[in-house]
């Protein structure tokens, strides 16, 4: 009997000897996927998707005012209201991936509706029949017919859809690629978001230079066909690494987890909430699949909602027969809370997009005004000007990473140099120096063109140089190196794990928001700003008032900085425990009580150590 009770004990520690090696070789193979060697594929397909996107959008307002002849105020907002669109859409194609079709398979769905809306809007641009008859004078222009704008239409609308599924999900699709834990991020000498800012930056700049020039000089057919044929080549590029990508499972609807918590606070709320936190339910095992690196632990704001995780009679708190929405764990529950305290700090970014939603348009046409002579034979093309914007994202992005940072990084003791708040408010600051220059600038080319009675005549050249608009672009690019990139690393860092996409759908979708309040400005100033001397008026922008709308953006920002002042202030970091991948071998190969990292994330990259804490 002793004997077979010893075999069995063999037998037993055998298979558990055979089963750890299979555990270690699945963590192995898991850990050969992914890494720095799938970033040239990703990267790639987000280079040549944003050297399509510009290509395609950067000159667009031309297109429509004179190949469709459409008014410039209505051709503004439609690309705004499109633009809008696209931006919108990412939080569909965030939802989509987050909840089962997962960040690949959205990425290249994505592409593929993107290169159908690029194909039918070249077509269109190639058919004399999908636009009305040239006007060279701009004056009692025919319009383009209903079906020719619908051509147009379906066209933007496929691409705003397959840009919502790419959005959101690139830039997560990288991290996933690489560690993106806390002390990951603080031990790298390079910072992903800047990368990825640099490389859309690239693509944006020959985008302008080439595809721009071309869409001027040489015609609309091959001006719109190199961004399709761009896009095709960045979904060949991503499909050729799939064998190397490390795909990250979706563990069901993040909206829907944040409905239960929110349901089950609701069906508790007259139940008290215990003062020791450790008495409200957690379970690790139910929220394995969601906190793959990171587990969020309990804070402060907003307790109403802890209502959700109290244990009470009724409660089965079994995984296999948890009623989510009438019990959820605190990690669940933090997720919520998280949410909710990056809304007022999103919603700051909103007017900082809209202050710049139709500037683009506008400064073409006031560049078009103006003497475009790099010599007496080259002429700048308008649309090419936010060059001068991309040139100095991309010089900002660099002295941001190699001086800034290790600078700021003496004094704060922070790796991350300043913290995400820190960064957007500096952005905040320039964005409203680049309107004022803007406004300065309109002044004096009317100025100009009042001095040489140009003021009647809208296609005349006035004798002042295109290159006085360059300092706003510089400003606005500069502003982006703050201001944007800080605030897709902020709701990147500061989101739920398994909500990543969504929360980088957020970024998107406040540039949407800020596309349709710039589109009601202008709107609104349109229609009230009278007849007879119109700020924004549809043909003669001599005649306009252009520098007062840009004062009254101006004013709106330094409001909105007000506002963000006191949001970022009172803003809470949370607070998460990370355990390390070796950790998490030794849990399931021993079962043994493991050291885990309280973090912080109050410095940009979360690396204060508070504590210690031994899991059960």
């Amino acid at each position: 009997m002793e004997h077979l009770d010893r075999e069995n004990m063999v037998n037993v520690e055998k298979q558990e000897n055979i089963e750890a090696e299979s555990l270690i070789k699945r963590k192995k193979k898991k850990k050969k996927l992914g890494g720095i060697k799938t970033m040239p594929f990703i990267l790639a397909n987000e280079i040549c998707d944003r050297f399509a996107n510009t290509g395609f959008h950067a000159n667009m307002i031309t297109y429509l005012t004179q190949e469709l002849n459409l008014p410039l105020v209505k051709a503004a907002n439609t690309l705004t209201n499109f633009n809008g669109a696209a931006n919108f859409a990412p939080l569909f194609g965030a939802l989509i991936s987050d909840s089962f079709a997962g960040r690949f398979s959205t990425i290249v769905a994505g592409s593929i509706i993107y290169e159908l809306g690029l194909i039918s809007l070249t077509i269109s641009a190639v058919q004399p029949r999908f636009h009305p008859p040239k006007c060279p004078t701009q004056e009692n222009c025919k319009e383009a017919s209903t079906l020719q704008i619908w051509v147009l239409y379906i066209s933007l609308l496929l691409t705003s859809l397959g840009s919502g599924c790419i959005r959101p999900c690139v830039v997560t699709f990288a991290a996933d690629q690489i560690d993106m834990t806390k002390s990951g991020v603080a031990a790298r000498s390079w910072n992903l978001f800047n990368w990825y800012y640099f490389s859309m930056g690239m693509a944006t700049l020959a985008a302008l230079t080439l595809v721009v020039y071309i869409q001027d000089n040489v015609g609309w057919g091959w001006g719109l066909a190199i961004p399709t044929i761009a896009m095709a080549l960045s979904i060949l590029a991503f499909l050729v690494g799939s064998p190397l990508y490390n795909r990250i499972k979706p563990e069901g609807s993040p909206l829907v987890r944040l409905a239960q918590v929110i349901v089950a606070a609701v069906r508790k709320r007259k139940e008290v909430v215990p003062p020791d936190p450790a008495l409200l339910y957690e379970n690790r095992e139910l929220d394995a699949a969601i906190s793959l690196n990171e587990r969020l632990l309990h804070t402060n704001q907003f307790k109403w909602f802890d209502k959700a995780a109290i244990v009470t009679g009724n409660d089965a708190t079994d995984s296999n027969t948890l009623n989510l929405w009438r019990i959820a764990t605190v990690h669940r529950v933090e997720e919520l809370k998280s949410i909710i305290r990056m809304f007022p700090i999103w919603a700051a970014g909103i007017l900082v997009f809209a202050s710049s939603s139709h500037s683009k348009s506008f400064t073409i046409q006031q560049a078009r005004t103006m003497d475009c002579h790099l010599s007496h034979s080259f002429q700048f093309p308008p649309a090419s000007l936010a060059i001068f914007g991309v040139i100095s994202l991309l010089i900002g992005l660099v002295l941001y990473e190699r001086l800034f940072v290790p600078f700021a990084r003496r004094f704060t003791r922070i790796p991350s140099g300043i913290t995400y708040l820190q960064r957007i408010g500096i952005g905040l600051v320039i964005n409203i120096l680049a309107t004022v220059v803007a406004a300065v600038v309109e002044i004096k080319r009317k100025a100009v063109a009042a001095e040489h009675n140009l003021l009647d005549d809208p296609k005349a050249i006035i004798p002042v140089s295109v290159f006085w608009l360059a300092p706003q672009f510089s400003l606005h690019g500069t502003a982006e190196v703050f201001a944007f990139v800080g605030l897709l690393e902020f709701l990147y860092d500061q989101s739920p794990e398994s909500m990543r996409s969504t929360a980088a759908a957020l970024y998107w979708i406040a540039i949407s928001a800020g596309d349709y309040v710039g589109t009601l400005m202008v709107s609104l100033v349109h229609k009230y700003s009278g007849k007879k001397s119109n700020w924004l008026p549809d043909r003669n922008l001599n005649r306009g008032r252009l520098e007062n709308y840009y004062w009254l953006v101006t004013a709106t920002q330094v409001i909105n900085l007000l506002y963000y002042v006191i949001c970022s202030w009172l803003y809470t970091y949370k607070t998460l425990e990370e355990v390390s991948e070796i950790c998490e071998e030794v849990e399931e190969l021993a079962g043994d009580k493991i050291p885990s990292m309280i973090l912080d994330s109050r410095n940009g990259h979360g690396e204060v150590e508070l504590g210690r804490n031994e899991l059960a």
